[in-house]
């Protein structure tokens, strides 16, 4: 078998993009396609970064014509040659598939539950890939449970440990955003929806709804729609009522209280303060009926009820009135929300 290292117009980073492309040697080589070799390459160099850029088609088909050359194969313009990828075969790729974390599959009822499309669904990147048959890396594994923690009754969820540095990884190699040409924060793109289809409306609201107003601004209603906008609106008007309400209930029984004992001092209480604490009772059952059940359409979070946890840095906040009151401001305000929990923003307009 002829090595790469024959060709003399390869140098070691394109040894190794070829080798991670599934050209181990000058005859494979020899017997691939220039189109689909060049295409490969970029491919390969895009997922492991090997290069600092991929091969060119010329330069593809010159170390093709050399892999010829050594091997003595002529080209088959006939026959469409098949362009085997198999990166689990790579040291790199084997550690990274080893420190992965395990995936665990979603029920579909969930999946219906919250409306998500198969579409929804991102792509794996596909390690593997040939025209006929090809030995792939297939393996049940149940980690071990690290210090002491576990994660469920099946422990089939791996906890990610960065305190070691991940064996045979470059960190040389590994790149920024800002040095890939890739933006760190893409702004908001507006979508375009027309008519009253249903799916299409979940996603994005109607053209007309943000007609002349800045996407950037707080005025743009953006998310996902809420399945009960109505209920969603009356529970922020009741959170922000009863966030009121409580405490002049409070004061206002109190100064009665001490007017009917010290009337000399406290003459100046007005009767009608007794409104307030009579009144809490009305807002009370109001909030239990739609305060209470104000909830994420994505993560299924009540958002009216002040909960001690790690909230998402995108949620709406105020200092001193916590997220609540926030959130059902920016609701009555704006018609949309950013979940304090999940960070999804959802809006309650079509």
């Amino acid at each position: 078998m002829t090595n790469l290292s024959t060709i003399p117009e390869l140098s070691e980073a394109s040894r190794e993009l070829l080798e991670a492309a599934g050209f181990p040697d000058a005859k494979s080589l020899a017997k691939a396609d220039v189109a689909g070799l060049a295409k490969e390459l970029v491919r390969a160099n895009r997922i492991l970064q090997i290069a600092e850029s991929a091969p060119d088609r010329d330069s593809v088909e010159a170390w093709i014509a050399s892999a010829r050359s050594v091997t003595g194969l002529v080209d088959e313009r006939g026959a469409e040659v098949a362009m085997p990828v198999n990166y689990e075969m790579m040291p790199r790729v084997g550690v990274m598939l080893d420190n992965a974390p395990f995936a665990i599959p979603l029920p579909a009822r969930l999946l219906m539950d919250r409306e998500v499309g198969v579409s929804d669904i991102p792509p794996a990147i596909l390690l593997n890939r040939y025209a006929g048959d090809l030995e792939v890396r297939v393996e049940e594994r149940i980690p071990a449970p690290k210090h002491g923690r576990t994660m469920g009754p099946s422990n089939n969820l791996r906890i990610a440990d960065n305190s070691a540095t991940r064996k045979e990884i470059d960190t040389s190699r590994i790149k920024t955003f800002e040095a890939m040409g890739v933006p760190t924060a893409r702004p908001f793109a507006p979508i375009a929806v027309n008519g009253d289809d249903r799916i299409a409306l979940i996603r994005a609201p109607r053209v007309e709804t943000n007609r002349g107003r800045d996407p950037q601004s707080r005025r743009y209603i953006r998310g996902v729609l809420h399945s009960h906008p109505v209920s969603i609106g009356f529970g922020a008007l009741v959170t922000l009522v009863m966030s009121v309400m409580l405490p002049l209930g409070i004061i206002s029984a109190l100064l009665l209280l001490l007017s009917s004992e010290m009337p000399e001092r406290f003459d100046w209480v007005p009767k009608w303060v007794l409104a307030f604490p009579l009144s809490l009772p009305l807002f009370g059952i109001a909030y239990l009926i739609w305060g209470l059940q104000g909830k994420c359409r994505i993560c299924t979070q009540k958002m009216f009820v002040p909960k001690i946890c790690l909230k998402n840095s995108k949620a709406h906040h105020i200092r001193g009135l916590g997220h609540v009151i926030p959130v059902s401001i920016h609701i009555l305000l704006f018609k949309w929300f950013r979940c304090p929990y999940c960070g999804t923003p959802v809006r309650l307009k079509k």
